[in-house]
């Protein structure tokens, strides 16, 4: 979508019916709502539309205006074996980009299944400087700049910044040092209250976005009360900077892999620090400008203390301490109450895949891959039914 972005200046994107994929590919693993929702989501995306024919037509691009269809370098056939996209292609409506290099459904469904942990990163720093001895340091920043950008994904849009220090160095005071900037972008205007989350951010899906959407209510009713939307308070921003802009500054922190690891056991996470880095920073959520951190720093942001540090539950984590008594205690810590999805996380999507095993396995053999044993999917149901009962059983001490 990034690429697609690049072709024009509005995106919209066709998001299949369940029904449509289960005839043509195989079963999904998100409701045609999850993905709406993670479409709608996505910051160079300018709308979602349900329901698109699995075999692209002309009358539907035309009907929406659309000049042209992208899709990445792969064939895409319809369960006749035929190109679906061989309509707009005839016409010259057709543009290719290349597929996101490096993750796949198949990548994350092996993971999933066979809990390997070899996708996890030991140490991002070591990483992207090269001297882990792999040469894609210098790829993997670029695509970081490249997600960082704003919704026409060819101007700067959020600031990265990643911790230097130790796992051990991360429990004492830092200083200005312990933070680097990877990716320049826009920092907090005046006036801004500047905002913090953290997690794990695990197969970003609904849940998550709509985490993030809850933050951004209630930053606005907040506003709303202080009259951050006065026109007098409008005009003023205008004058000072040149241009209005919203209430609050998202700073995100992302967990690595080694802290989710040690906490919620098995192979977790499925996606590694860098994946679920670039997944929170293509994600929009309304005024936010969200600077991605990757790693959990609370006050130790570049920012400053900030005005507030907002968490949903996480009673399945068996942890022996509380990792918000600090926030808590500084009276910055709010809450997210329940909402429409958040059931979805991690957890829920591994176990819809371990239920339809079965289809997976059969929709992969279709593509040619090559299909994980019966064996260890069963180990990986049995482990993640235990993990179901550790955290049901927490969440009733609760």
């Amino acid at each position: 979508m990034l690429q697609a972005r690049r072709e024009g200046a509005e995106l919209l994107v066709g998001v299949h019916s369940d029904e449509a994929i289960l005839e043509h590919k195989g079963p999904t693993v998100m409701t045609l709502q999850e993905r709406v929702a993670a479409v709608e989501a996505c910051r160079w995306s300018t709308r979602a539309i349900p329901h698109a024919p699995y075999v692209t037509s002309l009358p539907w691009i035309s009907h929406y205006g659309c000049q042209f269809v992208v899709h990445g370098d792969d064939i895409t056939s319809d369960s006749s074996g035929e190109d679906c996209y061989r309509y707009v292609k005839e016409a010259g409506r057709f543009k290719v980009v290349k597929r996101t290099p490096g993750i796949s459904t198949t990548d994350l469904v092996g993971r999933m299944l066979l809990c390997t942990k070899s996708h996890f990163i030991k140490s991002l720093p070591s990483l992207l400087s090269g001297s882990e001895g792999l040469p894609r340091g210098r790829e993997m920043l670029q695509r970081i700049a490249d997600y960082a950008s704003d919704e026409t994904a060819l101007r700067p849009g959020a600031e990265v910044w990643r911790w230097h220090e130790s796992n051990k160095a991360k429990a004492t005071p830092v200083d200005a040092e312990a933070v680097v900037k990877m990716v320049d972008g826009k920092a907090p205007q005046p006036g801004q209250r500047v905002v913090y989350v953290d997690g794990g951010f695990d197969l970003f899906s609904s849940g998550h976005i709509e985490f993030l959407r809850q933050v951004h209510l209630k930053e606005e009713h907040a506003a709303q009360r202080s009259g951050w939307y006065r026109e007098a308070s409008r005009k003023q921003r205008i004058e000072e900077c040149g241009e209005d802009y919203g209430p609050a500054f998202l700073v995100a922190g992302v967990h690595d892999d080694d802290e989710i690891n040690q906490a919620k056991g098995l192979n977790y996470p499925i996606m590694n620090i860098f994946e679920r880095g670039l997944c929170v920073l293509q994600c929009k959520v309304s005024f936010f400008y969200n600077v991605c951190i990757f790693a959990n720093m609370c006050n130790r942001i570049p920012y400053g203390t900030p005005a507030a540090l907002y968490h949903g539950p996480t009673s399945f984590l068996p942890l022996t301490y509380d990792p918000y008594e600090e926030p808590k205690e500084m009276g910055i810590f709010r809450s997210v109450e329940n909402h429409p999805y958040d059931y979805v996380n991690a957890g829920e999507i591994v176990r819809r895949i371990v239920k339809s095993r079965e289809a997976f396995e059969e929709r992969q053999r279709k593509k040619g891959e090559k299909g994980v044993t019966e064996e260890a999917a069963k180990i990986r149901e049995e482990l993640e039914e235990e993990a179901l009962k550790k955290e049901l059983a927490a969440r009733h001490q609760n």
